[in-house]
């Protein structure tokens, strides 16, 4: 058996699609039970919920849910992330894969990524665990969901910088490592493993993709001020605690604060995973569609 905590098709993760809510689905899980998959619904911040479901597991895989709209941001994650390891401790688990972040080694100062530095702390101090912290660049499907605004407006913008490499990765290449890892267990302790991408991409370079996908060729991409960037998420429905650390988070990427930590010839480093943003993104138009 192994469970995961977020039963949602994109993976969950830490830079996902923000203006999305990140509340069960009722019918993915349908979805999931129909495959043969045995489905709870509760509360993630219930760590006696999550001791019932892990119960029996051989390995599990974690991650903690974004909410955007949260008015306690790293408050709330702290809860959630409590309740895992609580919930693995009492249950007995040995194994465990955990998505987190390219950045969550670094303490402070890289926004919500802040969140994920400390459940890997938490995960590091689990007596006879075995962990595996998988640590993906940032989402094709993060750049994709602009889609819209872009149609409407005919530019994509953001706070990050838009000629700095940024290590970007497809949620189903991140999907498949989780899974192997859960039937695999071939490491011991807390390991970390990286998820790259098969190259780094600029945010310019990522929105001429978009842009190619969308019929747009000459679509460019504007980097805005933090302060007027924030202001858009929170007139998009972002807390503005949460706004404000999507901004110190582009500016840490920005200044190399967020940085991968396995670095070798393109397309030969082990953390290189198969899928390009020109494999995916017609699909992902699909998905950001109205």
């Amino acid at each position: 058996m192994r469970p995961d905590t977020w039963a949602d098709g994109s993976c969950g993760g830490c830079w996902p699609r923000a203006s999305r809510s990140r509340r069960w689905d009722e019918r993915r899980l349908a979805d999931l039970g129909a495959a043969g998959a045995a489905t709870m619904a509760g509360d993630a911040s219930d760590p006696a919920f999550l001791t019932r479901a892990f119960r029996g597991a051989h390995a599990v895989h974690t991650l903690l849910p974004y909410d955007p709209a949260s008015p306690d941001y790293h408050g709330d994650q702290d809860r959630l992330g409590e309740s895992i390891v609580a919930a693995v401790r009492a249950a007995g688990v040995r194994h465990v894969v955990a998505l987190s972040s390219v950045g969550a080694d670094v303490p402070a100062g890289t926004g919500f990524l802040t969140s994920l530095f400390r459940q890997e702390q938490r995960l590091r101090a689990l007596a006879d665990v075995h962990v595996l912290a998988l640590r993906p660049g940032y989402f094709f499907e993060s750049v994709a969901a602009a889609a819209d605004v872009v149609r409407e407006h005919g530019v994509n913008v953001d706070a990050i910088a838009g000629d700095v490499p940024i290590p970007m990765v497809a949620t189903r290449d991140v999907g498949d490592a989780a899974a192997r890892a859960l039937v695999a267990r071939d490491w011991s302790g807390f390991a970390v493993r990286e998820l790259l991408g098969p190259r780094d991409l600029t945010y310019a370079e990522a929105t001429r993709i978009l842009g190619d996908a969308l019929g747009r060729p000459d679509l460019g991409y504007v980097q805005l001020p933090g302060e007027e960037m924030a202001a858009i998420l929170v007139q998009a429905g972002f807390a503005p605690q949460v706004a404000a650390l999507h901004v110190e988070f582009a500016g840490a990427l920005g200044d190399g604060t967020i940085r991968a930590q396995e670095r070798s010839v393109a397309g030969t480093r082990s953390t290189t995973t198969p899928t390009g943003f020109e494999d995916v993104v017609g699909e992902l138009m699909g998905v950001a569609a109205p």
